[in-house]
């Protein structure tokens, strides 16, 4: 499996913003491509998913409506956008892809969809 690369994070003042890039995960129409975050203390939680054939995604709560997940037109790389930035969203983020499962239509925030991750990129959000 190839291993998927993510860059863009750094440190930012609490409502700021951030961008985030995620490479390296071949085009194949039943993939899914994820972000999850680790902060310390706390358990991996699943940010945001996307279908990249359809082009749907779907957010945790915590995120909905500050963070939009998007794709190149090449299907190549895989963007977070996080805007209106929290103390709360400190974490390290990854990024890991999947494969939907057999019967579905859209793909889980689920890790256990995800076999391939990244090495992850720090976002911290000072307040």
């Amino acid at each position: 499996q190839v291993q998927p690369v993510e860059s863009g994070g750094g440190s930012v003042q609490a409502g700021g913003s951030l961008r985030l890039s995620c490479t390296g995960s071949p085009y194949n129409y039943r993939r899914c491509m994820a972000w999850f975050r680790h902060a310390p203390g706390k358990g991996r939680e699943g940010v945001a998913v996307m279908y990249t054939a359809a082009n749907t995604v779907l957010y945790a709560d915590s995120v909905k409506g500050r963070f939009t997940m998007s794709q190149d037109n090449s299907g190549n790389t895989v963007y977070l956008q996080m805007s209106s930035l929290k103390f709360e969203d400190t974490a390290m983020y990854y990024c890991a892809t999947g494969r939907l499962p057999a019967g579905s239509v859209v793909c889980p925030l689920d890790e256990t969809t995800f076999p391939s991750w990244g090495q992850g990129t720090q976002v911290t959000v000072s307040s």
